[in-house]
């Protein structure tokens, strides 16, 4: 398909315009930048809490987190967690800001989660224990209080005994929740310890599955590492279009690359009250890293294609023409990828928020530079050189000895 068949467009005469485009866009990064200390950063970067919780019942995320946020719980993350092998699992992951070291943030986290939550789904019963979160020593207390079996003065590690067998009942055999008390006479307890964890208990809507801390440290060497792999992806397709084509090609697509991630970034601390860096956008700057290459390598293969074919023509004209040819290729694979990230993002939810953000702004800055920038950086270079340096090797075919010849691909 074709929309463009015959355009004609100067893209090389406009080139200061897209240079003072970019310009003004990294500016604004740079400024938004040191403002605001840098992007925001989420759990996996600048370290916090991870809680798990399942629910008896499929969880509606936006209540949780509408309600957890009124309550004073400052969230970086919240969403559900889908298993193969169990994709009804009903369990979320909850990442607060707060970080912190040791068995005390472990607990404080676990403790603010469970306060929040017991607000937010409030189905206890009068006077009895949510068994939910109730621990084995819990269990163990009621238990030897009651003594359901007259055991007497020696009912304490007889109980102990219980209370274990009943906790991992529900943790490993029910996936740490129960929807019935009456599910605990399963556990191979005596039917007296069954009525009276009925009588004193009762089946809580959430259980606490794991909590976790990432330590700044971590987070720390996380930065580090996304940098890292960034930097080698760079250097990996600078080798690799210097040795396709010509070193000045791969230097100017790299350019133009490194300037897709900064104009991204520099959004991202401008807007960083909406989004953070986490992994998952980690992995989308990754992606159009190679989306944007591609782009400015289809462009560079139809300039040497033309550049054999038009050797008399200005190089700047050549490259013109060959932008133009691909502008209907531009624009299918590049409109259809941006409406389908646009999507993602006005319908993706607030779990997918900044990645499809990331994914929207790499794909109108990467298309744009393979044009604004890599092109034109390589056209500057040509004429700062001059027709009287080769670029490629060899002499043309049907140049004359000593004519100058026109800079190949």
């Amino acid at each position: 398909m074709e929309f463009f068949g015959q355009a004609n467009i100067n893209w090389m005469g406009r080139a200061k315009y897209f240079f003072a485009l970019s310009f003004v866009l990294l500016a604004i990064g740079t400024v938004a930048w040191v403002r605001n200390h840098g992007p925001a950063y989420g759990i996996d970067f600048k370290g916090g809490t991870i809680v798990t919780v399942r629910f008896a019942q499929a969880p509606n995320l936006d209540e949780i987190r509408r309600d957890l946020g009124q309550r004073g719980i400052g969230l970086s993350t919240l969403q559900s967690i889908h298993d193969i092998a169990s994709p009804n699992s009903n369990e979320v992951m909850i990442g607060l800001e707060e970080a912190g070291q040791g068995d005390q943030a472990l607990d404080a986290g676990k403790t603010a989660i469970i306060q929040a939550l017991r607000l937010s789904f409030p189905a206890g019963e009068a006077g009895k224990r949510d068994f939910n979160v109730a621990t084995p020593s819990e269990i163990a207390g009621y238990l030897v209080e009651r003594d359901p079996l007259g055991l007497g003065v020696s009912a304490g590690d007889r109980y102990t005994q219980m209370a274990q067998q009943i906790a991992s009942f529900r943790d490993k055999t029910r996936n740490g929740i129960i929807t019935s008390m009456a599910d605990v006479g399963n556990s191979g307890v005596a039917p007296q310890v069954s009525t009276a964890m009925s009588a004193g208990f009762y089946a809580g809507p959430f259980a606490i599955r794991d909590v976790a801390i990432v330590g700044p440290k971590v987070g720390a060497e996380l930065r580090k590492q996304a940098v890292y792999v960034t930097l080698y992806a760079l250097a990996g397709m600078l080798v690799y279009i210097a040795f396709r084509f010509e070193w000045i090609y791969g230097v100017a697509a790299v350019v133009a690359v490194f300037h897709d991630v900064l104009i991204t970034l520099g959004l991202f601390s401008l807007f960083h009250q909406y989004f953070e860096i986490s992994l998952t956008v980690i992995a989308a700057l990754l992606t159009l890293v190679g989306y944007s290459m591609n782009d400015t390598i289809v462009i560079f293969d139809r300039v040497r294609e033309n550049n054999r074919l038009m050797r008399r023509e200005p190089f700047a004209d050549i490259v013109n023409r060959s932008i133009n040819q691909t502008l209907s290729r531009t624009i299918l694979t590049s409109g259809l990828t941006f409406l389908t990230a646009l999507v993602l993002f006005l319908m993706g939810g607030p779990v997918l928020r900044s990645f499809s953000f990331a994914l929207v702004i790499g794909i109108v800055v990467g298309t744009y530079s393979s044009f604004g920038i890599a092109a034109p950086l390589v056209v500057a270079w040509n004429h700062w050189r001059g027709p009287k340096i080769a670029v490629g090797s060899g002499s043309a075919a049907g140049s004359k000895p000593g004519s100058p010849r026109r800079a190949t691909v």
